[in-house]
Order: structure tokens, then sequence, then C-alpha cells
């Protein structure tokens, strides 16, 4: 991705409008917060720019090489673990099913501490533990546009910092991030607020 644009952007979940006439871009190194109430639209928002929810008018353009799916990783709100699984399994299935490879998982777990977690269900992890094996991805199978909702909400003081160096990091090689956030992102960013 060397660019993300949007255009007149209008979303409604069922009949309810959201927002109209949002328009922004964000370009390689460059972190966009959003920010605003409950319900102003900021998840609708990540969907719509994963392909995952139709927006009601507008555009959304990914400028760059290949299909916009292959360049962006969602993480929700909600980690998307399947909580029966070991976490190793949950992690290898997501990495293989992302295209990584066994090197990229080794990275992300050595990233994330994640080693002594990998033999317990991902139902016996904490919050904060379910978080960092959900974001191993990231590490695991590099994409350029990272669409993060709170990213940050279950973690604790240290472990903000160390995802703010993985931000960081992500931004220096060319990668974008667009968060919906309550907090400040650990990384320069503009913000968007929604729903004003």
């Amino acid at each position: 991705m060397t660019r993300l644009s949007v255009s007149s952007l209008a979303i409604a979940r069922g009949d309810r409008l959201l927002f109209e006439g949002l328009s922004f871009e964000l370009a390689a190194g460059e972190a966009l917060a959003l920010t605003g109430a409950n319900g102003a639209g900021k998840t609708s928002l990540l969907r719509a720019v994963a392909g995952l929810l139709r927006p009601r008018a507008g555009a959304i353009r990914h400028a760059g090489e290949g299909e916009p799916k292959d360049g962006l990783h969602l993480i929700g709100h909600q980690d998307g673990l399947k909580a029966g699984r070991l976490a190793g399994d949950e992690l290898n299935f997501q990495a293989r099913w992302l295209g990584a490879d066994p090197e990229g998982v080794a990275r992300a777990v050595e990233r994330l501490e994640l080693r002594r977690l990998l033999p317990l269900e991902v139902r016996k992890l904490s919050a904060g533990q379910r978080r960092r094996l959900a974001l191993a991805r990231l590490v695991a199978a590099p994409r350029p546009l990272w669409l993060l909702d709170e990213p940050l909400a279950p973690l604790d003081v240290a472990w903000r910092g160390r995802i703010g160096e993985l931000m960081a990091e992500h931004l220096a090689g060319g990668g974008a991030i667009l968060a919906a956030v309550h907090d400040p992102l650990p990384v320069p960013a503009r913000a968007l607020e929604l729903g004003r």
C-alpha cells in the first residue's frame, strides 16, 4: 500500500446513518487515530476499509500493488481467537491462513513473548495475553496497512510501550496504521474525530 484514500464516505448500520461526507488520505509511514464517542462509527469505518462493510456512498481506494485484502490486517475489538484451541495451534492456524512462514511465526512468538502461553488453551489466557496472541499476526505475516480497533485496551503499561515500539517500526518501514482509539496511540498520529 502506498496510499489509502477515502472520499465522501457515508456509512449506515441498518436505518441509522453513522456519518456522511467523510474524506481523508493515509500515506505510507503515517498513523491516523479515529476518535469519537461510542457508536460514532469508528469500528464500522475500519470494517469498510477492510472490505467487510459496504458504504452507503463514497469511495475507498487502496493505491498500490495487489488486492487490498492482501495488503492489510484487521485486528478487531474481539480478538477472533477460538477459545477451545491451544494458543500455539491458534497462532499457527491464523499465521498459515495469512501466508506466514515458520520464521515469521517464530519471530512473532519471540517479539510478543508468547512461548510459555502456546501450550495453554486460549480460554485460559488473560485479556492482555489474548490481545498479544491476536497482535502476533502483525509480526508473523507482515502487511502494509494495519487496521486496529482499540489495540491497547487490555494491555498493561509495559506492553502498551512494547506494542508502541512495534507500531513505530512498522511506520518507519513504510507501513501505515488506521486505529480506532479512546486513548492516544503511542506513536505520532493525526486525529480524525467521527460524530462531530
